[in-house]
């Protein structure tokens, strides 16, 4: 997983088909970033709708939101139009955006761990969240507390 302090470079596309770099897209302080474990979690399916209905505090802290999944830009797309999100959901340009974070597949590679990121508007990472368990992949207090501390 990327390690707090560190500058990642994450090779994205948008559900719009364009090339996204987090660089470019940061809120006035800095960008979330949520690692679903796949379109079908139902965990990670209520976390992005806790993230929905709660984006408000997300603009007023100046942090824009993205969600990441590791499926195909077409099922992206998709998904993202049936749960009409106000959210920029991406996908890797090659491989998943999950591998170039270090986010595995676990349980004979059945299990692909799930979690998030706050990167500050120079880019550099101020919080970092691994999970297996997709039931325990977004904390809102935390989230919250992270955000907090951007300066």
């Amino acid at each position: 997983m990327i390690e707090i302090g560190s500058t990642p470079t994450l090779s994205l596309v948008s559900t719009e088909g364009k090339s996204f770099d987090l660089k470019s897209n940061e809120g006035d302080k800095g960008v979330f970033v949520y690692f679903m474990r796949a379109l079908s979690c139902a965990q990670c399916n209520a976390a992005v709708a806790k993230m929905a209905k709660g984006h408000d505090a997300f603009d007023k802290a100046g942090v824009r939101v993205v969600i990441a999944v590791p499926e195909d830009l077409a099922s992206a797309t998709a998904w993202k139009a049936k749960k009409a999100l106000p959210f920029d959901v991406v996908v890797g340009q090659s491989g998943t955006a999950h591998e170039e974070v270090g986010l595995l597949r676990k349980v004979f590679g059945l299990l692909q761990q799930s979690g998030s990121i706050l990167l500050d508007r120079d880019g550099v990472t101020r919080y970092a969240h691994v999970s297996t368990n997709p039931g325990a992949s977004y904390n809102e207090a935390e989230v919250a507390g992270a955000i907090a501390q951007l300066a």
